[in-house]
């Protein structure tokens, strides 16, 4: 009998497989999904990724999310933070955060939303964002697609982009790379022309005009458009097995 799944069980599966061609690299899932995504891929498609316990230490496999009880991590070795900047600045890492606010050329903002002089919102700074897209690859999750998330101009610009005008002339591009952005709709990458964004496939039950209706700019899409790949049962229950508490209930909207 095969097993059940929910549409975050989806968004999860594709998440990990933004990282399956990534080699040796450290993986870092920001925010349940892309956690969840991240571990779900060492542990499948991609044995070789580097995981830390989000704390100093690096692991041998990914660290169940929620309440640990008498769960004791598998530690390999010493992973300090200022460690992982030898592997941030050579390319060796790829991040999957989840944008307050993106682009079509994947310029992200999780500053603040409305002017910087008077904003309506204040969210989290700049944080890392610069770094991030700059040195090593980084791809995005968004678990409710709407306009207000996928928008024409961002309202302050976290990090670097797509986007010549984001780049200073000089300053190195090689390892600057946006495999993926997932959302409850659909998978999409920036291979669109100028390296906008396009729609990959789309979640089993959604229409091409539904992703249009919710998003705040042109979507190119690709030839080969397909439906989002749905979880196998081996995958299925090794998410159980990395979320036993199941906290990714409620994670995406749908």
């Amino acid at each position: 009998m095969a097993e059940t799944w929910d549409l975050v069980d989806l968004c999860i599966v594709a998440c990990a497989d933004a990282f399956v061609d990534g080699g040796e690299v450290l993986a870092s899932g920001i925010g349940l999904v892309p956690r969840l995504g991240a571990s779900l891929a060492k542990r499948t498609s991609n044995p070789d990724l580097l995981m830390t316990d989000a704390e100093c230490m690096l692991v041998a496999e990914p660290v169940p999310v929620g309440p640990r009880g008498d769960y004791v991590p598998r530690v390999e070795n010493w992973m300090p933070f200022r460690k992982i900047f030898d592997l941030v600045w050579g390319g060796r890492r790829h991040a999957m955060t989840m944008p307050s606010q993106i682009d079509r050329h994947g310029t992200i903002n999780i500053s603040c939303i409305g002017d910087w002089n008077k904003p309506k919102a204040q969210l989290l700074g700049v944080r890392g964002i610069p770094g991030n897209t700059i040195n090593h690859r980084s791809s995005f999750f968004v678990a409710s697609h709407s306009k207000r998330v996928f928008v024409e101009k961002v309202d302050m610009a976290s990090g670097v982009s797509y986007d010549d005008a984001r780049w200073r002339p000089g300053i190195r591009r090689d390892f600057h790379e946006f495999p993926r952005c997932i959302s409850n709709l659909a998978v999409m990458d920036f291979q669109g022309p100028g390296n906008s964004m396009r729609v990959r496939s789309l979640h089993p039950g959604v229409t091409l005009e539904q992703v249009r209706e919710a998003t705040g700019f042109e979507l190119a899409v690709a030839d080969d458009l397909g439906e989002t790949r749905a979880p196998t049962d081996a995958e299925i229950a090794v998410i159980r097995e990395l979320d036993p508490h199941g906290t990714r209930a409620g994670a995406v909207k749908a």
